[in-house]
């Protein structure tokens, strides 16, 4: 999955950013050495009628619907000054619309690639980090799931190691970036051409390090990508690896906050050229196969994002990014280009201040070589009709309202419209509804 393990708990390789908060009873290092969080979030997702004239096996059906059910456990101990370990272990059940296929930039990011009927538990993260701070200025930093509170200064090293999702440190989006808290696109949540390093969780092993300096932050990170494409099994050793580079620049714009970010990937491992697929499937006569056309290369691609609060209660976010449009996808999506923006209202306004409605706008496209490997009958990791003799843009709109029930419990009603479901111009529009209830503590 993706994009879709923030898991409505802080960016663990933030450490928390400085805040104005009234100051704790203790400091970083010392008071309390233990913290216990937990979430649950159920999400039921359908889609209405829309026109489907043929199928292949990884289309979007008409009129279907399934459901999701995850439950996680945060448990954090101190270890020593500046370090924290956690641990989340997750119950998971259920399956995305149609086993997450038909679209590209899937409508649910609480749905793996991997769905069972039964209840089963895993292990989604287990990590430390270490904050080194590079001066005495220190401020109080907020806590939560996976985060401890404490002091620390703005300007410090933070170092992750262990298992955990990429999109827990790189990408990141106040108002775009939680499938169990705001928006549920995965081409919304995170950069849809971000493949990132994951099993079919979402999750990896690996190591991050981040450099705070003023209003500047630099993070690298190396990871260990699956054994194969869209596998249940990472590859260890690095043997097949991702390697991540993000810059983020912070600043104010008339008293309102705001954020820049440029991300780069680049995946190394055994990936088939689209292009070499088709030619042996024609000069052979055999169905496209893109295992056949596999060696070791590179595949890069590279984001930007964007957030900026234009009053208290209303935040502006957008994403842009390309990836190389003639390597196989490895971990996460058939997407090569992608744009997507939108707007997050807080319900202060309306006297409902826990509440949120959200709009976004997500325009998504492949390039020519992943059309023509579409329209032979090739498959990616989400999409495949058979064919595609109409190829078009993905375009999606999602809109949400998520009303706050007590201070720990979230209901949502969540609504999208994708046009042209797997860049085929012969589908929908899909119109796709959805309900989420989430409670944490």
């Amino acid at each position: 999955m993706i994009g879709a393990v923030a898991n409505g708990v802080a960016d663990i390789g933030s450490g928390g950013q400085p805040t104005q908060a009234t100051p704790q009873s203790w400091q970083d290092g010392s008071g309390d050495r233990f913290s216990i969080h937990w979430q649950a979030t159920y999400v039921e997702q359908e889609t209405l009628g829309f026109n489907a004239p043929y199928s292949g096996p990884s289309s979007l059906s008409p009129n279907s619907g399934r459901e999701t059910v995850d439950a996680t456990l945060f448990a954090g101990a101190r270890l020593w000054s500046g370090a924290e370990t956690w641990i989340n272990p997750e119950i998971d059940q259920g399956f995305g619309l149609d086993d997450t296929h038909g679209v590209a930039a899937f409508p649910s990011g609480t749905a793996y690639k991997v769905g069972k009927n039964q209840p089963y538990l895993r292990l989604a993260r287990w990590f430390v980090r270490q904050s080194v701070d590079l001066d005495d200025d220190l401020e109080e930093t907020d806590g939560g799931a996976n985060v401890f509170a404490g002091r620390h200064s703005p300007n410090r090293l933070v170092f992750t190691v262990g298992k955990f999702a990429v999109t827990d440190i790189f990408d990141s989006n106040q108002y775009a970036h939680d499938p169990r808290g705001d928006f549920l696109n995965w081409a919304v949540v995170d950069a849809g051409t971000f493949d990132y390093a994951a099993d079919a969780w979402g999750y990896t092993a690996g190591a991050a390090a981040e450099w705070y300096q003023g209003p500047w932050t630099l993070r690298a990170g190396v990871f260990d990508l699956s054994n194969i494409p869209n596998s249940t099994h990472l590859d260890p050793g690095f043997h097949e690896f991702e390697m991540d580079l993000e810059l983020e620049g912070r600043y104010e714009v008339h008293a309102q906050p705001g954020r820049v970010l440029l991300t780069v990937f680049d995946n190394r491992a055994r990936m088939g050229l689209l292009d070499e697929a088709v030619s042996l499937a024609q000069a052979t006569d055999t169905p496209v196969d893109i295992a056949a056309v596999r060696s070791y290369r590179s595949r890069p691609g590279a984001s930007f994002g964007l957030e900026q609060a234009l009053a208290p209660d209303l935040g502006l976010f957008a994403r842009a990014g390309k990836a190389d449009g003639n390597v196989e996808i490895y971990e996460y999506t058939e997407i090569d280009r992608t744009v997507s923006a939108g707007l997050s209202l807080k319900g202060s306004r309306w006297s409902r201040p826990g509440d949120t409605i959200g709009l976004a706008l997500v325009d998504d496209r492949i390039s020519a070589a992943r059309e023509r490997y579409l329209n032979a009958g090739g498959l990616g990791i989400l999409v495949g009709d058979g064919q595609l003799p109409h190829p078009g843009p993905e375009d999606i709109v999602e809109t949400y309202y998520e009303v706050s029930l007590f201070a720990q419990a979230h209901l949502t009603l969540d609504y999208q419209w994708v046009h042209n479901p797997g860049y085929n111009r012969d589908r929908g529009p899909a119109p796709i509804v959805a309900v989420r209830v989430h409670a944490q503590l």
